[in-house]
């Protein structure tokens, strides 16, 4: 599995895999079921669909038995087991849940699907649609540039840790976590709770400084791996604590200059004024197209 994404149906966050060699996204269905349902708490969600499970098995139906299961990101930053499943048995499950939403979400995953399609031949259009997202959801021009060259810098580090025998998104997630405890001084998890966020990404809730800050990192850990030629975790976990520092220092020194912590609570979450906005805007698109 690659490619590894949230997706965004309305105001809720949908994970997903992208399996290259089946050429299938492959949806959590929990994320599904949230949208359908209208609801926001997980723990909720995630009761109505063992309880709707439950009831599709004992009808026999072939929906659950084609679920399976892949490690997704949570809320608290770690991977869990989550079940999830292809477009062709999410359209049977969505049949299932009494819902206003069915309809919206069976256009949305046939959206998905072609738009990823038009992305393998044009990967542009992916970059053009996240910009897209983030001006619409209040990000400034050089806020958006900061975060585009920062996921530039990443790609180039997770491009030397694959090949260098870190292995999945768990390990990655171990050597993220150790650059940004160096340089952040907390951990992506609480850095989040300081955020107030929860399933959202903690880097599109990052202020300019934040991003900086991230990339300087991230790049100080790729050179200082690639002098060292590091290989296997223990090595790329210690450069990540090299590199990690070298941004730690400037955050430090930065802090003292200004009397102001790098470290803030902002974060992007939209008002209720800004939803309908935002809302406004992608229905006045359509009507463009």
């Amino acid at each position: 599995m690659t490619d590894n994404a949230l997706a965004v149906f309305e105001d809720f966050n949908i994970r997903r895999h992208y399996d290259e060699s089946k050429e299938t996204w492959y949806f959590s269905v929990v994320d599904i079921v949230a949208a359908l349902i209208q609801q926001p708490d997980y723990q909720t969600a995630r009761k109505y669909w063992n309880k709707l499970k439950e009831r599709l098995k004992k009808e026999g139906s072939e929906s659950v038995t084609k679920c399976h299961q892949l490690k997704l990101p949570a809320a608290d930053g770690k991977s869990y087991l989550t079940d999830v499943a292809d477009p062709e048995t999410l359209l049977r499950i969505i049949q299932s849940v009494p819902s206003p939403k069915a309809e919206p979400i069976k256009l949305w995953l046939a959206k998905v699907g072609y738009e990823r399609i038009q992305d393998m031949s044009d990967p542009a259009r992916s970059l053009d649609r996240a910009r897209d997202y983030w001006r619409e959801h209040g990000r400034s021009e050089k806020w958006i540039q900061q975060r585009m060259m920062g996921q530039e810098t990443r790609n180039k580090l997770t491009d030397y840790w694959k090949d260098h025998e870190i292995k999945g998104e768990d390990e990655y997630a171990i050597l993220t976590n150790i650059i940004h405890q160096e340089w952040a001084g907390v951990s992506v998890k609480k850095h989040k709770e300081i955020k107030g966020l929860k399933t959202q990404n903690l880097r599109d809730h990052m202020s300019e400084a934040e991003l900086i800050f991230t990339a300087l990192a991230e790049l100080s850990t790729r050179q200082i791996a690639q002098s060292v030629e590091a290989t296997g975790m223990d090595e790329n976990a210690e450069a990540g604590q090299k590199g990690g520092r070298i941004a730690r220092k400037a955050r430090l020194e930065l802090e003292q200059k200004t009397g102001k912590s790098v470290i803030s609570g902002e974060n992007f979450l939209p008002t209720s004024k800004q939803k309908k906005m935002i809302k406004e805007s992608k229905e006045k698109r359509k009507l463009n197209k």
